[in-house]
């Protein structure tokens, strides 16, 4: 039934939509939904026309209706709402200068304008907020102001920051030590496995401290930066505006990712870096040498590429000049010097790819003929006698070379106590003999017994009948500063002859050594075949050119003329990045028949130097009459130098010229003669006898300049004779003692704890012991760390010390504490902060205007850059640096340096070091080491280390 019923149903409804689609068409169906559509819409603006106008009515009779009167203080507060606001006044005084504050308030619109208020004015017109920004962030600045007022800058800057800089050094110097232990160079050259070296290292030295999540990871430096902010906020910011959370963390979002992130990005690129070093030495001259040499250096493929596009395409340039003039010379000189560079670029580039890069030690004692220092020479140069203590050392013969000196020490303690004494008795002051005599017994007592007697050990090697006759001098003949000299020259001539001593050193790995450090060994030079064989390896020159004096005369010299020559004016030269003083002679020379010759001639020191050497090697009674002046050490292009040195050497071409001197050495016309002739001087040395000469000629009159050496060991016997007037044979082997300790690579200024010195902060080394000196202590700080001068014996470490005194007492005498103050205030005073401030403004703001972000540089100019920087850190160091503690050393020193800042991770945790020790300063009453030490121990490497240290100390 039921079916039936479905079946009539679905039959009825399928004729009636036949029916339907016959009727009005296939498209009936959309108009019908068409249709019901607008029904219901129609519907519905009905009902809302309707109930718009009802809502209106009804509102209309409530608001006529009868309502209770508001409150009075309601009223009040909707008219205070209504009432205009009064504006913010705000007091423009920030830090009591108006030197400073101006430009600062300048920089706080600028800011204001370009990062808040471009976003701020789409959300609202009310200056009130802007207003209450601007009084918090002068209110964090006065407070900064005042805090920084308070503080003492000046330990600061001669200590805290030395040592921070110092410290990170080490920690850089130790990670290098670690990767060059491995033995894959792959993970020797990867720069992931020199990141975890030296956060390994930092976590050895800091053991509660590891930055590496901060330098390394953005997210975490937010963070940290975010903490920091929030803890500067509290300490500068009112109570009412900090407890005010919107407009915290506003302020810290804005410090810590608008003004300190972008700033530490900025510090800590290896490529802005690298300019600043240029920009900070821009005064000084490119050296063409220290260029070269950096080629050479480099194992860097990328940077000689890049060295070389730039000398193609100036060699373009050049070649597409019109060469007609007076000018094709020097376009042809410069092409030739850019194809040499080019060609030294692709020799290098060679050999770094090829894999054969050649160490230079090795291959001078394989096959270099290596120039010869004489053993006298070396005794008393402080480089090349520190090789020397090692090699002996290395051979079980100190005491024969300990021997010697110690000598050499006493006969200039005799000299000086006898000189003493007879100026005593020649101003009538009663000075007993018998006490000096009797000291210096005891001193010589004591020297035969450390090194000669029976119970001497070990005991120098002499003849028992030279050794006999000395004990019989001791006790019977009062001693005089030559009563050694017999032994002395014996024990000289067993080093200098024994093939054990001398001879063998010459042919040991520590000799090649000593010429690199002397810069006396040259580099290899090779084919530019493909294969890279190897040409030839040339040693320095070793020794002068002898020149008779046929050679030096032309014949046509009158030597019956009579010279007359003065030095009429001085320059300053600049020649391939070599800065020189050049001195004008003007030459008058009266001939036998009455006329005169006059004519000007240039000459540099270095020819003078070279002229001297001449002349006194082949009339040696000169030396003792004519006196060069010295070299200076530093400052030698300063005008009053200048002028003082001319001075002095017109004094000694008037000497020269003097008629009873050319009268009786009439020898030495010719060589003047060549000398004073209006041509360009031939230097009849070489570079190794100029070199040797500088460091050997000061030395060479005397022995008793070994004495400066032995003056500067403590407790030294020099010490001991003008201060104990008792047991002097204690002093003696005291001496003995130390020059024997010196030998041994015990680092310097030891620390009282027994921490090992590599794993632990630079200052924890400074003592009791050292000068107070801070410029010293600062300079002897940064030098053990540049030049890794504690792989140096104590001798040499001495000798450092004593030249650094001697240099700060000459040139700032006992005021040098009282010129840092002074340099401190003045690099704080309101005139250089204000200029700070202005040089920051124009630099983010130039003209008003917000600088735009400049485009990151292409790799060949960045290149170009580090190789620019380091030629110039290369060529700012002074000769004289390499004569105190060598020439490899200073080159691997300023490298060193030089990488340290190619890492940016490196240079983050750098910069965050001198913040943290910039904020310690400021605010020395709150605890932030302790802050600190709870941000970074979040590292994985503290907890490591943590429970490594633990296990071992279960152990």
């Amino acid at each position: 039934m039921f079916a039936e019923a479905s079946l009539s149903i679905w039959g009825w409804g399928g004729l009636g939509v036949v029916l339907f689609l016959i009727s009005f068409g296939p498209f009936a169906i959309f108009y019908l939904a068409f249709y019901i559509l607008c029904f219901i819409g129609g519907g519905f603006v009905v009902l809302l026309l309707f109930g718009k106008r009802n809502s209106e009515k009804h509102l209309e009779r409530c608001e006529h209706s009868y309502l209770p009167p508001t409150q009075v203080s309601i009223m009040k507060v909707l008219e205070e709402m209504k009432s205009e606001s009064k504006p913010i006044k705000i007091d423009r005084r920030l830090t009591g200068s108006n030197i400073i504050d101006e430009p600062l308030q300048q920089v706080i619109q600028f800011a204001l304008r370009d990062y808040i208020q471009f976003w701020y004015y789409t959300l609202s017109d009310d200056e009130t907020f802007l207003l209450e920004i601007r009084q918090t962030v002068q209110n964090a600045l006065v407070e900064f102001s005042t805090r920084s007022k308070e503080v003492d800058w000046q330990p600061y800057f001669t200590t805290r920051l030395v040592d921070d800089f110092a410290t990170h050094l080490r920690v850089f110097r130790k990670a290098q030590e670690r990767l060059n232990e491995r033995e894959d160079p792959k993970q020797r050259d990867a720069p992931d496995e020199l990141l975890d070296s030296f956060f390994e290292a930092e976590v050895e030295m800091e053991r509660k401290i590891c930055r590496d999540m901060v330098c390394t990871s953005r997210k975490d430096e937010e963070g940290y930066l975010r903490d920091l902010c929030e803890v500067l906020l509290y300490l500068l910011l009112p109570s009412g505006d900090f407890h005010n959370k919107n407009m915290r963390y506003f302020l810290r979002e804005i410090l810590a990712r608008g003004v300190l992130l972008p700033l530490i990005n900025q510090l800590s690129d290896p490529d802005y870096i690298n300019q600043f070093i240029i920009w900070m030495i821009r005064d000084s001259s490119c050296n063409y040498e220290a260029f070269l040499n950096i080629l050479k250096l480099t194992d860097k493929p990328a940077e000689l590429e890049a060295v070389k596009d730039k000398v193609l395409e100036e060699l373009q340039f050049l070649r597409s000049l019109d060469t007609v003039g007076d000018h094709i010379s020097v376009i042809k000189n410069q092409i030739n010097s850019l194809l040499f560079v080019k060609k030294v670029c692709e020799t290098r580039i060679q050999r770094l790819q090829s894999g054969k890069e050649v160490d230079a030690l090795k291959l001078a004692a394989n096959f270099g003929k290596l120039c010869v220092i004489p053993l006298e020479h070396i005794l008393v140069h402080n480089i090349a006698l520190q090789f020397f203590m090692d090699y002996m050392q290395h051979m079980g013969a100190q005491a024969v070379l300990f021997f010697w000196l110690t000598v050499e020490g006493y006969r200039v303690t005799a000299q000086q106590q006898l000189e003493v004494l007879q100026s005593s008795q020649r101003d009538g002051k009663n000075q007993s003999s018998q006490t000096t005599k009797g000291l210096l017994r005891a001193a010589a007592l004591g020297v035969y017994d450390q090194y000669l007697s029976e119970k001497a050990s070990p005991r120098v090697q002499v003849d028992e009948a030279s050794a006999a006759r000395l004990a019989q001098k001791l006790s019977k003949e009062d001693p005089t500063p030559e009563i050694f000299d017999e032994i002395q020259k014996k024990v000289y001539d067993l080093m200098l002859k024994d093939e054990r001593y001398y001879p063998s050193f010459k042919q040991h790995p520590l000799y090649i050594r000593m010429l690199a450090e002397l810069d006396m060994l040259k580099e290899p030079s090779y084919r530019g075949s493909e294969d890279g064989d190897l040409e030839s390896f040339n040693g320095s020159p070793t020794g002068s050119i002898n020149l008779s004096l046929d050679d030096l005369s032309s014949g046509s010299v009158d030597e019956s003329a009579q010279f007359h020559a003065f030095i009429s004016d001085t320059g300053v030269c600049n020649d391939h990045g070599k800065t020189y003083a050049l001195y004008t002679i003007t030459v008058i020379r009266k001939n036998s028949d009455g006329s005169e010759d006059i004519w000007k001639t240039y000459r540099r020191y270095s020819d003078f130097h070279d002229f001297h050497m001449r002349i006194t090697e082949q009339f040696e009674s000169l030396a003792a009459i004519l006196k060069l002046p010295g070299k200076k050490t530093f400052n030698n292009m300063d005008r009053e130098f200048l002028e003082k040195r001319k001075k002095e050497l017109n004094s000694y071409l008037q000497l020269l010229l003097n008629p009873d001197m050319m009268k009786a050495c009439s020898v030495l016309i010719p060589y003047i003669y060549d000398f004073l002739e209006n041509k360009a001087y031939s230097k009849g040395k070489g570079d190794f006898a100029r070199k040797m000469d500088t460091f050997v000629n000061p030395l060479r009159s005397s022995m008793r300049n070994v004495s400066n050496a032995v003056k500067s060991l403590p407790d030294s016997l020099a010490e001991g004779v003008s201060k104990v007037s008792a047991d002097m044979g204690r002093v003696s082997e005291k001496l003995g003692q130390d020059i024997k300790q010196s030998i041994f690579k015990v680092p310097p200024l030891i620390p009282k704890s027994d921490i090992d010195p590599d794993h632990c902060r630079v200052s924890a080394q400074l003592d009791d012991n050292v000068d107070d000196n801070i410029p010293l202590r600062v300079m002897l700080l940064l030098m053990d760390e540049v030049f890794d001068l504690k792989e140096r014996n104590q001798w040499l470490r001495r000798n450092i010390k004593n030249l650094l005194q001697q240099l700060i007492r000459a040139t700032y005498g006992d005021t040098i504490n009282r010129k840092i103050v002074d340099h401190v205030d003045y690099m704080t005073s309101p005139e250089q902060v204000s200029d700070y401030v202005k040089r920051f403004r124009d630099s983010y703001w130039p003209n008003g205007i917000l600088a735009e972000t400049p485009p990151r540089r292409d790799k060949s100019t960045r290149m170009r850059t580090r190789v620019a920087a380091k030629t110039t850190l290369l060529g700012i160091m002074p000769d004289e640096l390499k004569h105190i503690i060598g020439a490899d050393t200073t080159r691997k020193g300023i490298l060193r340096v030089f990488d340290m800042f190619q890492h940016q991770p490196m240079n983050r945790r750098l910069v965050y070091v001198f913040l943290e020790g910039i904020l310690e300063t400021l605010f020395p009453q709150y605890k932030f080491p302790e802050l600190f030490q709870k941000l970074h121990s979040r590292s994985p490497r503290v907890l490591n280390y943590s429970k490594k240290i633990r296990s071992l100390q279960k152990r």
